[in-house]
Formats: structure tokens, C-alpha cells, sequence
């Protein structure tokens, strides 16, 4: 269990998972929303931060869950800071660096209390009477779905790169860490569409 990737299911009978998948998909917008017009300053961005890892506690995941899928996030955002950094300081950028990382393992949270198939159900409810306008409601809640649980699946391949490397006693390289990222990056899509067209999910 303590080896979960990121955005994998863990089971529980918590407030967070009792939740309707449709009220965590719209707090997750809404909190997403706010971080990215209001967190704009240390205090509020700390703030957004710390209401996240109470949340991980309100749900009760297991805090080596937690540590071990935060890893896959820090090169990446150690790259990322270190541009914002070029870019427009290191103020502003710590600040966006908190922001984004707390609405990452807000969306994390959604996943790991929040199975597949629970939130696809709830998409396809709530897109329901878009489908009166000839909107292919099926296929929205489905992209949505896989958007959230291919974000985590990029991390987890970010990190399988370094720990490929790491093996080799190589050292860190953005050229050599970025193109096996893409690769497998591709690969791993192309699977999936693969799998999607056989069960008729895709034409």
C-alpha cells in the first residue's frame, strides 16, 4: 500500500470519501480558482497549502503514501522554480511554486479518496442535460477523468526516468531526464487509446 502511485485509489470510510464525487469535483474547481486569482501572496498561499495537508489528514492517508508521491513532483518543480526564478525573481516565484503545489495535491486528494469509475458516474450526471444540445457528454466526463489520472501517471513516469538513471549512477540532465519522459510520456498514451478504441470507448 505505501507504494501507490500517485492519484491511485486508496479505500476508506472518511468524510472525504463518503463525499459525493460531484461536490469534491466542483470544491476541487473552486479551490483551484481561488489559488490561482487570490494565492498570490506567502500568507494566502501557505494558507491554501496548510488546508490541503489537513484535509490528507481529515482522509486519513497514510503519510508515507503521501511522502513517496511527492517525489515524482520535485524535480519538476525544481526545474520549474528555477525558471520562474530567471523570470521574475524569487519572490514571485516561491509563491507560484506553493500555489501550484498545493492545487496538485489538491486534485491528488480527489483521486486518492475518489475511485474511476465513482467519478466518471458522477461526470456523466452532472453533463447530463448538455446531451440535449447534441454534446457528447460520455466523452467529456471521460476526458476529464483520464485528465486527472494522467497527470499523476506523468509524475509517476517522471520519477521512474530518474530512478532508471539514478541506477546507472548517472547524474541528473534536463536533455537526457526530458526525452525518455516524452517517450514513455507517448507510449503510455498510445496504450491507453488502445485500450479505450477496443472496449468502444473511442471511434
Amino acid at each position: 500500500m505505501d507504494s501507490l502511485p500517485m492519484g491511485v485509489y486508496v479505500p476508506g470510510k472518511t468524510l472525504l470519501h463518503r463525499m459525493s464525487p460531484k461536490k469534491k469535483f466542483v470544491l476541487l474547481i473552486l479551490y483551484i480558482l481561488i489559488a490561482t486569482n487570490f494565492g498570490r501572496t506567502f500568507p494566502i498561499a501557505l494558507t491554501l497549502l496548510g488546508l490541503i495537508f489537513v484535509l490528507y489528514i481529515v482522509a486519513r492517508i497514510p503519510i508515507r503514501i503521501v511522502a513517496n508521491q511527492l517525489v515524482p513532483i520535485l524535480p519538476l518543480l525544481a526545474m520549474l522554480g528555477a525558471f520562474l526564478v530567471w523570470q521574475n525573481g524569487i519572490g514571485l516565484a516561491g509563491v507560484t511554486l506553493i500555489t501550484l503545489f498545493a492545487t496538485i495535491l489538491a486534485a491528488n486528494l480527489l483521486t486518492l479518496t475518489t475511485t474511476v469509475e465513482a467519478l466518471l458516474v458522477s461526470l456523466e450526471e452532472g453533463l447530463k442535460p448538455l446531451g440535449r444540445f447534441g454534446i457528447p457528454t460520455e466523452k467529456i466526463s471521460l476526458a476529464i477523468a483520464l485528465t486527472l489520472r494522467l497527470i499523476p501517471l506523468i509524475l509517476q513516469t517522471s520519477q521512474e526516468v530518474l530512478d532508471a538513471r539514478k541506477a546507472r549512477g548517472l547524474g541528473f540532465s534536463l536533455l537526457a531526464f526530458g526525452v525518455p519522459l516524452i517517450v514513455r510520456s507517448i507510449r503510455r498514451a498510445e496504450q491507453i487509446g488502445d485500450a479505450l478504441v477496443a472496449r468502444g470507448a473511442l471511434d
